[in-house]
């Protein structure tokens, strides 16, 4: 499932021909994702002017002048894949619809933006600006990893009580926004931390070290495109790049990346996910 840094990408690129342009017309080619479209979902967004695009956690969130904000998430196989874009910065011509494109928007720039979702874990949902953030998907979400509100203070508090390995800490969205599987696994492997380890043993020496541990992860991530395991792909239809930089995510077996490391990357499962690290790196 796409994790903080693919989500922002395919926000980046949606960007440019969604932002500030009006959708002329919304195509809902089925009833629902994961759960039922919002009623009369094409006529609220058709005339509709994206004011921004943003994002919180896992989520795109377009804010339109209609004074409501389209909920976007891309589920385990969801893509947003933009064409005709006036920019030229992808393809110019509108490629034929295929099957699983499942809402599709017209702006009046010129672009065409299509959702598909072959396994239709995705959602969409059509919330009051004023009060989105107060929606049961986004209400409990923790502070956003890039954010100020996120730091070593504020990750010692969440921390200091939690009897769960830092594996699984780290990956509750109540306490921190966007961190999935692989960039958890990639930030405990930098910072030298066992993933078994509960997290109110954590040192504080150690969680300063692993706050901007955490942002280079997913700064690099985004600079890279995401990662691209199975589904992914960027706006433009690219591949991520970053699954070539992991130095233990899906490496079990492989030789640590750590230079004189004789270790071989290991897998254990933890809360029915698989985690990766270095038995010695991370002892």
């Amino acid at each position: 499932m796409p994790e903080l840094p693919e989500v922002e990408t395919v926000r980046r690129g949606l960007e440019p021909s969604m932002s500030g342009a009006v959708i002329t017309r919304a195509d809902v080619n089925r009833p629902d994702l994961r759960w039922p479209f919002p009623d009369k979902m094409a006529e609220r967004l058709t005339g509709a002017r994206v004011l921004q695009l943003r994002r919180r956690s896992k989520y795109i969130l377009a804010d339109l002048d209609t004074t409501e904000t389209l909920l976007i998430h891309l589920g385990m196989s969801g893509r947003m894949t933009v064409s005709g874009d006036p920019l030229g910065q992808f393809v110019h011509e509108h490629p034929n619809l295929i099957k699983h494109d499942h809402v599709v928007f017209h702006m009046d720039n010129g672009a065409r933006v299509t959702f598909n979702d072959p396994r239709r874990f995705g959602a969409m949902d059509l919330l009051d600006t004023a009060t989105a953030e107060m929606h049961p998907l986004l209400a409990k979400i923790g502070p956003e990893p890039l954010g100020n509100d996120f730091n070593e203070t504020h990750l010692a508090k969440v921390l200091k009580t939690k009897n769960t390995p830092i594996k699984t800490a780290l990956l509750d969205q109540s306490l921190i926004a966007g961190l999935g599987n692989i960039y958890v696994c990639e930030a405990l492997f930098r910072a030298g931390l066992n993933p078994t380890v509960k997290a109110k043993d954590i040192t504080s020496k150690k969680i300063t070290a692993l706050v901007p541990i955490i942002r280079e992860i997913l700064l690099e991530a985004i600079e890279a495109g995401g990662s691209s395991l199975k589904d992914f792909r960027q706006a433009g239809g690219d591949l991520g790049y970053f699954q070539h930089s992991f130095r233990v995510y899906d490496r079990e077996g492989e030789n640590c990346a750590t230079p004189d490391c004789t270790s071989a990357v290991q897998r254990i499962t933890q809360s029915g996910r698989s985690t990766f690290f270095c038995p010695t790196c991370q002892s």
